[in-house]
């Protein structure tokens, strides 16, 4: 396979690494790296629900996700005055993740805030937030559980997530941003550790990318995010 600018093949991640316990006072909190992209994911409770879901008996998550002003090259503005759109769709999209492998009803009448901060960013950082909100999450959940304040365990699978993309028409794993910035199509896949689907977001930036393309790119994200669910099980000591 084609080397890329990094020196990896085209169908290898960047290094990946994740650290439990990063944050002193969250229930659950880890930092994850892939390549030069860093960002810390913290999990908290807090005793209410949502209006929506009063009286309903089941719990909710939810997720903010923010990047420090020089996260990236240039300094970018604060969002003082409201999330912009970008935030938004990352928030719902980090959000929806987890969702889709906790049982609400198992988790109480709670809500999980998942909080993801990019210290630093060289793409990827919503699925980067997924796959390390993850760890948090698991070790929020653990603590209710040592606490007796769940009795059964609402994690039905774990979730994890990566982009792929064509670059100079080579199908690729986990783009870094001078790669995501030239890149012909871009796809971020997220899936659960038993190999299901939970979203698939894939754009042409220029011209259409066929049915075969798609398949090689769907290919790719399932061999990455296999090898981050490994890395996640190895660092919850699950292997």
């Amino acid at each position: 396979m084609n080397q890329r600018i990094d020196g990896r093949r085209a169908d290898q991640l960047r290094p990946v690494s994740i650290e439990r316990g990063f944050m002193k006072h969250a229930e659950g909190s880890a930092l994850i790296k892939m390549g030069d992209t860093h960002v810390i994911c913290t999990a908290s409770f807090e005793n209410r629900v949502p209006r929506f879901l009063s009286g309903k008996g089941t719990g909710w998550i939810t997720a903010e996700y923010a990047m420090l002003p020089r996260a990236t090259h240039t300094r970018s503005q604060r969002e003082t005055n409201g999330t912009k759109g970008r935030t938004q769709e990352i928030q719902r999209l980090i959000g929806r993740a987890l969702r889709a492998v906790i049982d609400l009803e198992k988790l109480g009448t709670r809500t999980l805030w998942i909080d993801c901060d990019v210290l630093q960013a060289d793409a990827g950082t919503r699925t980067a937030s997924i796959s390390g909100a993850y760890v948090a999450v698991v070790d929020a959940i653990n603590r209710l559980k040592n606490e007796g304040a769940i009795t059964e365990d609402p994690l039905g699978d774990s979730v994890a997530a990566v982009s792929v993309g064509i670059i100079d028409n080579t199908p690729m794993l986990d783009l870094c941003y001078a790669e995501d910035a030239t890149a012909a199509v871009d796809m971020n896949i997220v899936m659960t550790g038993q190999g299901n689907f939970v979203e698939v977001q894939g754009t042409a930036e220029g011209h259409p990318f066929t049915f075969d393309q798609m398949h090689h790119l769907i290919a790719l994200a399932q061999q990455g995010i296999a090898e981050i669910s490994q890395i996640q099980r190895n660092v919850l000591g699950k292997a």
